[in-house]
């Protein structure tokens, strides 16, 4: 019986579905990990992919919001092994990214392994069997020897607690979960955030609106940046010439690092950017009082340094406010501020970012003797070794884990150092003929001693802010302290002298 006729049949009769690994999610790293399970030689029944929607696509599946498209330069932000020579844009829109992923997913054959509409809501080790218990919200179970999680932390929205919301008689959603049902055209549209969504969405709707309400918490540090489209004799270079798309890669790579070696090493060379920043808003926005309510008052990088050649152009339409006073509550017709005013709205988007250094407390996960990893981090911190593998939990693997998160570079770099590790780790369990493997309280550890103290010289720690990046208690649990090419020399092999095998 195949593994897909074992879900059928768990769905049908509650049997449990038998395998080796589960990996949780289908954006990046849940299918750069199946690829690798591939190419290790993993068949058709030896993993699963867990899928809580009806399609793959993780982030880019789920942001379809007006002018979402991705921070990084496409040739980037892709698989080093599956390049993309004809980017339509050097930026690329949401969705030619959710067809580039598409188009991995069926060159590898992996929607036979995807069980779709599979939402991962608890797991736990069993000592004695030596593996993992993993279940769905339908109550579906999965047996498995590896559990490796792909489900990053951008995809729980985050929607803040604002008194009254629930009462108010207009349409009202997320970003990251667009209503496309709703007609914005001619209406009162209230976007509350500043961030990577908003600067995106706010100049793409402002032109269909009647009037536009941006309320503002803190000023980001906005980069010019054009998105022109590539132009198609480009893109015959790039598909036709050898070397020249891998080139530019390579000088998209060390662009990028440059700025990160100011973000880690030296915050102060980041005065250039802002004053980048500055006369980006100067050439859009003519009014004084306004300038000053756009500038920010921390050091540019402390919070995501974001790019747009539309977004100052946006908040300088004549139909666009921007609103600083802090929002009290909601009422039936609109939006309360301090100032005991009450802005009549529509729409209210709520452009408010994402779940991030508590991610991980929805999924409930307890390891051997029962002890529940939630509880652990929130007793501790969320840390974990290499940002990969967590101390006492038994062949439980993250991808995009704690502190591997970038605030400079692709995502897609680290992961692709991830899922080697983890392959590599899977690797080093079948040669010691064990049956699992953690590493060492001491390695990890010492392992984030030295994170941590990394941390402490970066402009996160140093640029006066508090941003996203920080948990409850201002430690920075989400990026890497340093330069990616440091977080690929980390894990470019796997040290079986740090971790402890159990079961040979």
């Amino acid at each position: 019986m195949t593994i897909a006729q074992q879900a059928g049949s768990a769905s049908a009769q509650k049997n449990p579905v038998r395998t080796r690994a589960v990996i949780i999610g289908t954006g990046f790293s849940g299918l750069g990990m199946a690829i690798a399970l591939q190419k290790r030689g993993f068949g058709a029944d030896d993993f699963v992919i867990l899928e809580k929607a009806d399609e793959i696509g993780g982030t880019w599946r789920d942001n379809t919001y007006p002018g979402c498209a991705c921070d990084i330069p496409s040739h980037m932000y892709s698989f080093s092994f599956e390049p993309k020579p004809d980017w339509t844009h050097m930026w690329s829109l949401q969705p030619e990214i959710l067809d580039y992923l598409k188009g991995v997913t069926a060159k590898y054959g992996l929607r036979r392994y995807v069980h779709f509409n599979s939402h991962v809501d608890r797991a736990h080790w069993d000592d004695a069997e030596m593996r993992w218990h993993v279940f769905t919200e339908d109550g579906r179970e999965y047996i498995a020897q590896f559990l490796i999680s792909g489900a990053g932390a951008l995809h729980i929205p985050l929607t803040p607690e604002i008194e009254g919301r629930d009462e108010f008689a207009g349409a009202s959603f997320h970003s990251a979960q667009w209503d496309h049902s709703v007609d914005i055209a001619g209406k009162r549209v209230a976007v509350i955030g500043t961030g990577a969504s908003a600067i995106q969405l706010v100049p793409e709707i402002v032109k269909d609106v009647a009037e536009l309400q941006v309320y503002q918490r803190t000023p980001a540090w906005v980069m010019p940046r054009p998105n022109n489209a590539v132009p198609a004799w480009v893109r015959r270079l790039f598909t036709n010439v050898p070397g020249t798309r891998a080139a530019m890669r390579v000088g998209i790579y060390w662009m990028h690092e440059v700025v990160g070696f100011g973000m880690t090493k030296q915050p102060g060379l980041l005065r250039v950017g802002a004053l980048l920043g500055k006369w980006n808003i100067r050439r859009a926005v003519k009014d004084k009082a306004l300038r000053r309510k756009l500038t920010p008052n921390y050091r540019a990088g402390c919070k995501r340094i974001l790019n747009s050649d539309t977004y100052y152009r946006g908040i300088a339409d004549p139909k666009t406010q921007v609103i600083t006073e802090a929002i009290t509550r909601m009422t039936q017709r609109g939006i309360v501020t301090g100032d005991g005013v009450e802005h009549q709205v529509d729409v209210v988007v709520f452009a408010t970012g994402f779940h991030v250094t508590d991610s991980y407390s929805y999924v409930d996960i307890k390891g051997p003797r029962g002890e529940d990893l939630v509880d652990r981090w929130n007793r501790t911190g969320v840390e974990a070794h290499r940002g990969v593998a967590v101390a006492d939990m038994p062949n439980l693997f993250f991808l995009l884990g704690p502190n591997t998160g970038l605030g400079h570079n692709s995502v897609v770099f680290m992961i692709e150092s991830q899922i080697r590790y983890v392959a590599q780790a899977i690797a080093a369990v079948d040669k010691a003929r064990a049956q699992a493997v953690a590493p060492t309280r001491s390695a990890q550890a010492e392992f984030n001693d030295g994170l941590q103290g990394d941390l402490a010289k970066t402009v996160w720690s140093t640029g006066g802010c508090r941003s996203w990046y920080m948990d409850s208690h201002g430690v920075n649990r989400v990026l890497w302290g340093g330069m990616t090419w440091q977080y690929w020399l980390a894990t470019r092999r796997f040290k079986a002298d740090e971790y402890e095998f159990s079961g040979r």
